[in-house]
């Protein structure tokens, strides 16, 4: 954080302050408030508008990861516009265009205003497409609609025959309003609107929402109910980082790791269905601690699959670095570079794949990683290969992150009554879910009903990292840079 005298309070990761404490500042004055903070090494994790009765307020959150700090600030009411942060810092164009869509203000000067998603009329199709020029540059559309079980997304390259110029991807083709849905809770669906945020993220989301619920109450879950939440988060990691090794082997052909991973997979579900009797984490949380415990027959049987799964993982793995052919479709595809990384705002193995050391559980840690932490995984060349890797590496170091945690947990209740949600206030919580950083901010009103939720999925960042790793790469490799960064429709279409 910057040395010199700033404009944003100061807080820890799962806490809250009340909203009087949230320093208020002229539009132009956030910005540059903020802007500057950027470039001595903060990060934007949030920049959205809230509406009050006298205009829309501009909230700025900003992580410093040296620090283990967030700050935060507001601006007084904007009408009509402020000067755009994009053009300082790119990592702020999507929050800037969201902003610009659901609250009609206008970041003066963002270079490529358009909707973000499905709002209020709007349609991402809607408005002008980039384009290059040039008598052999043709134009290639995919989507919405696609070959697959898959959801919504538009995918349009500008290339030069094989060569990808450009790519511009255009999603919220079913946005289903759950930050709106949210305000005036908490309701009786809150917690099952969390955890369908993004199925294959059920557990990070549903942490962040629990923890920042803990923070405006005052209180937090009882540590068996945090070590329970930890072990929940390690599985879920476990398993879509192993669906994506697969993945990423069927791509490019290589049948043994993607017929082997397709099963590994299913036996980390399997070990979260061991706990909370279904394989996405449903249930396993609740705003009070945990709503399942792990008896020691249970948690004998939980260790003893582990071992074997996260071996036969690791074996799927080795086939993979082993072969010449996958080799050969992995390095020196799809790189996104340390500088572009850090410029565009990335986040989880996309930005740690780039060289960035840049995880919530070791730059802001929250609940059980506060006490037992697993080593950052980090890779320097910032391609398809580089992604593999780093999921690979987060295979073994969440493994034995769970075997240490499985052979000495805690003991005492695993959920406890919460009080009510403290009026008139802010709370933030970051968790690391498998994409990424989750990122919740909640604000309160006088009777501690939610005024407003922010949800910012780690998707939300890292989808301009995709269209980055198209730029000079043939058109036949987006399928596997696609897959090397998997990134969700659905957590991203709020």
């Amino acid at each position: 954080m910057s040395s010199t005298t700033t404009p944003f309070a100061l807080l820890p990761n799962g806490s809250a302050l009340p909203w009087s404490e949230v320093p208020a500042w002229s539009p132009e004055d956030l910005v540059t408030a903020t802007a500057r903070e950027l470039s001595e090494g903060g990060r934007l994790c949030a920049w959205f508008g809230q509406s009050s009765k006298a205009g829309v307020v501009l909230v700025s959150v900003i992580a410093f990861d040296a620090d283990a700090s967030l700050a935060v600030a507001r601006s007084t009411p904007v009408h009509r516009s402020y000067p755009a942060l994009t053009l300082l810092h790119p990592q702020a164009h999507l929050f800037e265009r969201e902003v610009w869509e659901q609250h009609q203000v206008t970041p003066e000067g963002h270079p490529w205003l358009k909707p973000v998603r499905a709002v209020a009329g709007s349609h991402p199709l809607q408005g002008e497409y980039f384009r290059v020029n040039g008598a052999q540059v043709h134009e290639v559309a995919v989507g919405p609609v696609h070959a697959g079980i898959i959801e919504p997304g538009h995918f349009r390259f500008q290339c030069e025959g094989e060569e990808v110029l450009h790519l511009e991807i255009a999603l919220g083709y079913q946005h289903r309003g759950i930050e709106r849905a949210l305000r005036g809770g908490p309701h009786r669906a809150t917690l099952a609107q969390m955890e369908t945020i993004a199925g294959d993220s059920t557990v990070a989301h549903a942490t962040a929402h629990t923890v920042l619920r803990a923070a405006l109450a005052g209180v937090e879950a009882p540590l068996r109910a945090q070590w329970i939440r930890a072990i929940g988060l390690e599985l879920e990691r476990l398993a879509n980082h192993t669906g994506d090794l697969g993945a990423l082997a069927n791509d490019v052909a290589f049948l043994p790791t993607a017929s082997a991973c397709g099963k590994i997979r299913g036996d980390f579900l399997n070990l979260t269905a061991l706990i909370c009797g279904n394989r996405f984490g449903r249930g396993l949380v609740r705003a009070g601690g945990c709503g399942y415990d792990l008896d020691a027959a249970r948690l004998s049987t939980l260790a003893n699959r582990l071992a074997t799964a996260v071996r036969d993982a690791d074996q799927a793995a080795t086939w993979l670095w082993e072969s010449p052919s996958v080799q050969s479709r992995f390095e020196g595809i799809g790189t996104v570079s340390s500088r572009q990384a850090t410029e565009i705002g990335l986040v989880g193995p996309a930005a740690r794949a780039c060289g960035l050391v840049r995880d919530a559980r070791f730059d802001h840690p929250t609940g059980w990683y506060r006490f037992a932490q697993a080593p950052v995984a980090v890779w320097p060349t910032g391609d398809v290969l580089a992604r593999a890797r780093v999921r690979a590496l987060e295979i073994q170091r969440s493994g034995e992150f769970l075997r240490t945690q499985l052979a000495a947990g805690v003991e005492g209740p695993i959920e406890e009554p919460l009080p009510p949600p403290a009026p008139d206030a802010l709370a933030i919580a970051l968790v690391e879910g498998w994409r990424g950083e989750v990122c919740h901010v909640a604000l309160t009103d006088h009777a501690g009903r939610f005024a407003g939720y922010k949800i910012v999925d780690p998707s939300f960042h890292n989808w301009m990292g995709l269209a980055l790793a198209l730029r000079g790469q043939a058109i036949s490799d987006f399928p596997v840079n696609n897959k090397s960064f998997n990134l969700s429709y659905c957590g991203f279409d709020l």
